[in-house]
């Protein structure tokens, strides 16, 4: 357990998080609403009221799945990991739970916020905020063993500044992006006073799946479609994005991450962009440009982990279990997964599990 960092796990937030929004914006908290389960839902019958919408939407087109609120009937009935420990409100039982999993160390990611909330800065300052002070406090608790990604409300520059300075103040290890932001695509200059902001405080760039382009999610229906293309995309393209328009060359000690989304997708990304600039390819080898430009991957612990290290390197992946949520790419046992698996060297996994989160994450 010694050291093993988990590189990517949850939380799901909770009306705890919410009685922290400022007096001037509580009355436009995030609501909980509670339905019957004889409907169109089923089990999946509770959601948060914000802005006039309700979230996760878990049928139709447009709509999502998420763990949070755990007042459904899906996520009340779980027996995996208790409320308390999802919610981040009992810290003493996660952390025996991480001991369990043998786990020193936790990275959390947030549930609601994988997708588009709202069109209102106010209101998305509101919830940034309250988010990132909840998460701030809960870690404190834990010591060094859990850290977290500070939630910057995008549609105000000075705002998100603000929020990150705090945040690397009080244990943020990293700000959390999807591969789309509204209509802004990562590579947009929109962005840059953030990421200069990343830079000079040493937090890197978190790009995780997560929908948070809303005309790439109206045209989906969770049932049909999953997450694959309003989600589990949308990372692929901020590395085409980013690497394709020189993004790294701009902020020299920015370190960008891809987060649960796999990554037996690099070869074919790497064969694109090579074929993009030909000739203009200035790097000696794969591995050399994710050398150069800092570039990590999250991948999967049933991954061709060998043949995809060929291109990133051994020293750019990182891995995560996805703990808290209960979806395909949940790997709750992630340490024992891959201390199974002989077809992949010992230093090879002991770089994932110790050496390469602390070079990505500031830990």
């Amino acid at each position: 357990m010694a050291g093993i960092i988990d590189a990517d796990t949850h939380i799901s937030e909770s009306e705890a998080m919410w009685r922290m929004m400022g007096k001037e914006m509580y009355h436009r908290r995030p609501v909980l609403l509670k339905g019957p389960e004889d409907t169109l839902y089923g089990p999946r019958n509770a959601f948060w009221l914000i802005d006039g919408n309700i979230f996760p939407k878990p049928n139709g087109k447009g709509s999502f799945r998420l763990i949070t609120p755990s007042a459904t009937k899906l996520e009340s009935s779980r027996g995996d990991i208790q409320i308390a420990c999802r919610e981040m409100t009992d810290i003493p039982a996660r952390l025996k739970d991480m001991d369990r999993l043998n786990v020193e160390a936790q990275v959390v990611f947030p549930t609601l916020f994988l997708i588009y909330l709202t069109d209102d800065p106010a209101l998305e300052v509101a919830l940034c905020r309250a988010y990132n002070r909840f998460l701030a406090q809960a870690c404190a608790q834990a010591g060094s063993r859990m850290r977290w990604i500070v939630i910057p409300p995008l549609k105000s520059i000075d705002e998100s500044i603000k929020e990150l300075k705090w945040a690397k103040d009080n244990g943020a290890v990293g700000v959390f992006f999807r591969g789309i932001e509204g209509n802004w695509t990562l590579d947009n200059p929109y962005l840059f006073p953030i990421y200069k902001a990343a830079n000079d405080l040493d937090l890197p760039i978190c790009i995780h799946t997560g929908a948070g382009c809303p005309a790439f999610l109206a045209l989906f229906d969770v049932e049909r479609n999953h997450t694959f293309g309003h989600s589990r995309i949308q990372p692929l393209m901020a590395f085409r994005d980013i690497i394709a328009n020189k993004i790294p060359e701009q902020f020299p000690r920015l370190k960008f991450g891809f987060i649960e989304a796999s990554a037996g997708w690099v070869p074919f990304l790497m064969h694109i962009l090579k074929r993009l600039f030909r000739e203009r390819w200035k790097f000696s080898s794969d591995i050399d440009m994710f050398r150069e430009y800092r570039i990590f991957v999250a991948c999967e612990a049933d991954e061709d982990v060998n043949y995809i290290a060929q291109f990133t390197g051994e020293d750019h992946l990182l891995i995560g279990s996805d703990y808290g949520h209960q979806d395909p790419s949940e790997e709750r046992q992630l340490v024992a997964a891959m201390r199974a698996r002989e077809d992949v060297p010992r230093a090879l996994t002991d770089k994932i599990f110790f050496d390469n989160p602390r070079q990505f994450y500031p830990i």
